[in-house]
Parts: C-alpha cells; structure tokens; sequence
C-alpha cells in the first residue's frame, strides 16, 4: 500500500508539469494579447509605448523563455503580478475570492450528494415504478436544462417578478446596519439562488450514478442471502447494499474537487458572485495571463488530488485493492 501510495505521489510531478507547459501554451497562441486589450479603447497610444508595456509585462520575450520564467516563480509559489491596472500579486486576489467560491460549492456539494443518494437508492428500490418514471423525467431536466438559462429563468421569477430573493451580488448596500442575525439572513437570500443553480444539474447525474450502483448491488447474491436470513428490508438496502453500492461515488467526489473552482464561472459571473469563477472570466477576456494560469494551476493540482484521494478511498473501502 506505502509503494503504491508513493508511486502515484511520484506521478503527479511530470503530470502537473506537462499540464502546465501545454495550458501556458494555448494561452499565449489564444488571439489576442494583454497589450492590445488595454489600448484598444485608446487610439492614440505610440508603438513605443506598446513596446515598453510588452517589455515590463515580459511578453517581448520567446515562449520558451516566458514559460521557464514563469515556472521559476511557481517553485516558489509566487503566481506573479495581474496585468490589470492595479498590478497586484495574483495569490493576493486569489486568497481574497477563494473563500467565497469554496464556500458556496461546499454547500452545494454536501447537498447535491445528501440528495442524491437517498433519490438515487428510491429509484432502484422502487425500479419501473411511478416513482422511479418520475425521478427519470427528473434527470433528464437536470441534464438538458442549461446552467445559464435556469439562472436566468430563478432571476426573473424570484427577483423580477416576486421580489422574494436578491438576484446579483453577496450583500445588500448597506447591510453593515443590520445585526448579526440580520446579516446572515441577507447573506442567505443572496445565495439560494447560485447554490440552486449549482446543484442542480449534478444532483440529476449523482442520482442516476446512484441508482445504476444500486441496481447492481441489489442483484447480487449476498443481499439475497441477507433477505434469507430475515433481515428487514430497511437493514439489508441501507446498511448491507449502500455501503457497496457508494463506492462508484467516491470517484465522483474525487472529480468534484477542481468543480469547486472551475464549475463556478457560469454562476458566479451570471450573479456578480465576486468569486474564483468571475475573476477567472475577467482573467480570460482581459488576456490577463498571470491570474488565468494561477487558477489554472489551482484546478489542475485539484484535479490531480482529487484522483489521488479517489485511489485512496477505493483502496481503504475495499480490502481486494489493497491486496493487489
């Protein structure tokens, strides 16, 4: 287990390189640079002038040399300094969006899969049935209804036309005046609405996941032979078949790990969420390369982590892994 632990500990190192070298290239060869974008809307600015920004920005120099540049300074975890006009260090705007955006995926992921699984175990154990149909047609909305349009679809509804729930931002001006119980309601309203959105469409897939599992557990023989011993129902599908049939899931929670950076961009920019997804838009369309590849970086080491973890878990809940 120790060697196995360690060979995939290893095998992240030439993994996250070679991530990086190609993300750092799509980047630079993406139409488009940083200093066209800040003088497009300024006409008169001199060649000259492009030059020296090119120059301070690094970017007069070959790929080649830019790319080891930049991976000198993530050795010493330093993502550089945004090409914005505030010229902050990138780490710094990232330590101040990641709470918000960790926060609001956590949410959604504890009730996605809090949901889904109970869903997921109903619809095998109630296969061809009613209820079964109807959990079907609920999957399938999940998976055909776009994130974009339901946000807009609950801002219209529940912001446009009832007034019951804010549609943008994390406050209401001037929240600072209302006492702690207050705040927490005004930050609860603000967040239904994303979190909603962000579940959604993964609690429609978690389910299905959940209920092929089950099917297949349900048929083995070792659940037959618990009925046999007179095991109530409740015993044998939620204490003998879940725990086989969760294992599929922990890949799934592996894969949701980079989600709660990289699943936030549509949601957080539809609702002005001053999160990780909306500087990492603002990154993007504003070509500024130092915040892109700092998030970039984030999700892929999260990516990576999450299949470690994912190996991890399989290999503790089920001793034949282990054995192997």
């Amino acid at each position: 287990m120790t060697a196995y632990l360690l060979r995939r500990i290893l095998l992240l190192i030439p993994l996250m390189f070679g991530i990086t070298l190609i993300t750092f290239t799509v980047i630079h060869l993406a139409p488009g640079e940083p200093v066209e974008m800040q003088m497009a809307m300024n006409p008169k600015v001199g060649k000259e002038a492009r030059e020296r920004l090119q120059k301070f920005y690094g970017l007069d120099k070959p790929l080649h040399v830019q790319y080891v540049t930049w991976l000198k300074q993530l050795a010493q975890f330093d993502f550089g300094r945004s090409f914005s006009s505030d010229n902050r260090p990138v780490l710094d705007k990232i330590r101040e969006r990641l709470p918000v955006t960790l926060s609001l995926n956590i949410v959604a992921l504890v009730i996605e899969f809090g949901l889904a699984i109970p869903i997921g175990v109903l619809a095998a154990v109630h296969r061809n049935t009613l209820l079964d149909k109807g959990i079907t047609v609920f999957v399938f909305l999940g998976f055909a209804v776009p994130t974009f349009w339901l946000a807009l679809l609950l801002m219209y509804l529940f912001g446009v036309k009832l007034n019951w729930l804010p549609i943008s931002g994390l406050h209401t001006l001037g929240y600072e005046a209302y006492g702690w119980f207050g705040q927490l309601l005004d930050l609860a309203k603000h967040l239904v609405m994303p979190i909603l959105v962000a579940s959604f469409g993964s609690l429609a897939g978690v389910s299905r996941y959940m209920r092929s599992a089950m099917l297949q557990v349900i048929e083995q023989d070792y659940i037959t032979t618990a009925r046999a011993k007179g095991l109530s129902e409740r015993v044998v599908i939620w204490k003998h078949a879940l725990r086989n049939a969760l294992l599929p899931l922990i890949t799934l929670v592996g894969f949701s790990l980079p989600g709660l950076i990289g699943g936030s961009v549509i949601f957080e920019t539809i609702f002005s969420i001053p999160g990780m997804g909306q500087l990492f838009y603002q990154g993007v369309m504003a070509r500024d390369y130092p915040v892109v590849m700092g998030i970039l970086v984030i999700g892929a080491f999260l990516t990576l982590l999450g299949n470690l973890l994912a190996d991890i878990s399989y290999a503790l809940a089920d001793p034949r892994i282990r054995q192997q």
